[in-house]
């Protein structure tokens, strides 16, 4: 399985200068065997979906999770995300309560986050493949190298993007972003564990107002 070639053009030159082509073509073998071998989330044509939804040219913000979901039905290549009709999860549930209380946008009916990808808000997994039921199955296999390499070409670009950073594991992307043309807005994870640290975070609107600072359209929430 060639990863770069499965991706778009444009992420495609962009990605490469930043990756080992011996690690990418080793992660290619083991996600080709775990596909053909197990049941793995998201379907392997959902595998780049963020990507293909959400152009480098086009990214205004970076929305970081961690790994996808391992249940039916749920992951479709887009972090946080679910298909329509699938039900909302719970840290997806607290995304939405903060964003109806940071821009008062009503929490929509569906979990599916296309809509924001498709005004160029790139929502990545650090690791982009699972294990059907078992979380974290596919980490440390080579996905954090490739996901790096995004925020690096990410941080390359001379047009703002701005990164929510949301929990321990994703707040540690900040050494990555070296570019002052760009904005890091940290908070905690969104997942219902996390008591404090998320809900009254009010990413929404700081990152809408970073885009507005730096000439870029703001992305509809909602």
């Amino acid at each position: 399985m060639n990863l770069l070639e499965m991706l778009p053009a444009e992420w495609r030159e962009a990605l490469a200068p930043h990756l080992s082509d011996e690690r990418t073509a080793a992660l290619g073998e083991f996600v080709a065997r775990e596909y053909a071998e197990h049941t793995v989330y998201p379907p392997i044509e959902d595998l780049f979906a963020a990507y293909r939804l959400c152009p480098p040219a086009q990214t205004s913000v970076l929305i970081l999770g961690q790994d996808p979901y391992h249940g039916p039905g749920q992951a479709h290549g887009l972090s946080f995300s679910v298909r329509d009709g699938v039900r909302i999860p719970p840290s997806l549930r607290n995304v939405f309560k903060e964003m109806a209380a940071d821009v008062g946008v009503t929490p929509p009916a569906t979990g599916d986050l296309t809509g924001w990808a498709r005004q160029g808000v790139l929502l990545l997994n650090a690791v982009l493949t699972v294990r059907a039921t078992k979380a974290g199955s596919h980490a440390n296999k080579g996905w954090e190298a490739f996901t790096d390499a995004t925020i690096k070409a990410l941080n390359a670009r001379a047009e703002r993007v701005v990164f929510l950073l949301w929990g321990g594991y994703a707040r540690k992307k900040a050494d990555l972003i070296t570019n002052p043309a760009h904005t890091v807005l940290e908070a905690g994870h969104p997942s219902p564990l996390n008591r404090a640290g998320f809900l009254g975070a009010r990413p929404f609107s700081a990152a809408n107002k970073a885009l507005a600072d730096a000439g870029r359209p703001a992305i509809t929430w909602g």
